[in-house]
């Protein structure tokens, strides 16, 4: 598709909902709907990468998401742990940098973080945009994490800035420009709360596996038709 003609976000995050729904229409498990939706991650990656965003941050599993069903989590687990591995070939061979935000400790699986490292230490050279994967992260969490740090580190407080607090985050990531949540739901759940602040918001009913480059067009064309502002500036 052309994308010449519109407004391209710097930082795109993306909530990945509805997978178990897609899965529920179709009459199958809700595995095979987190399959679907992995699938689609990396051919979407791709697509949204090589449009012009520089960042792609998506929410992969909160530290809420712990809750659901034994089956549930260790089906995810496994496709954290084995296929995002087995995809490493194609992350490389796109130049797509992958990195992780979230807890890196119990519950999180050691297969999980053993995967995570590898894959930020393969790919960290690569320069055609970055994937930032959330796994078993929560905002709150984030912000906490960030203080305990500069508490560690004896940072004077009277030097605290907005900038430097970024510093102290998961990943010292620019803030976010469009927040997509697909499924239609309207929430933010916890995702990337310090990043949000000025970021625009757009909610397709369409569940993610079919989340697709078409509806992706659509979110893109809606987003330039947003006129941003910063504290009442408007967004030259």
């Amino acid at each position: 598709m052309d994308y010449s003609s519109l407004k391209i976000p710097n930082h795109l995050g993306i909530i990945l909902d509805g997978n178990g729904r897609w899965a529920k229409n179709r009459g199958l498990s809700r595995s095979k709907g987190h399959e679907a939706g992995f699938k689609n991650l990396k051919k979407l990656s791709k697509t949204i990468l090589n449009s012009g965003v520089k960042i792609l941050s998506v929410y992969a599993f909160s530290t809420e998401n712990f809750k659901r069903s034994k089956d549930e989590v260790d089906y995810l687990m496994n496709i954290f742990a084995n296929q995002f591995k087995k995809e490493l070939p194609f992350f490389k061979s796109e130049n797509i940098k992958v990195i992780f935000s979230g807890k890196r400790a119990y519950p999180l699986p050691d297969k999980v973080i053993d995967t995570i490292n590898e894959m930020e230490e393969q790919t960290k050279n690569n320069t055609n945009g970055i994937l930032n994967i959330c796994i078993n992260y929560g905002g709150h969490a984030e912000i906490i994490d960030a203080i305990k740090k500069l508490y560690q580190d004896n940072v004077d407080i009277a030097s605290l800035d907005e900038e430097l607090f970024s510093h102290y985050l998961y990943q010292d990531l620019p803030p976010i420009d469009l927040l997509i949540r697909t499924s239609g739901e309207q929430r933010i759940s916890n995702f990337m709360l310090w990043q949000l602040s000025y970021a625009e918001f757009y909610f397709p009913k369409v569940h993610f596996p079919d989340f697709d480059e078409e509806e992706y067009y659509k979110a893109l064309v809606e987003y330039s038709k947003r006129d941003r502002r910063f504290g009442g500036i408007k967004e030259d």
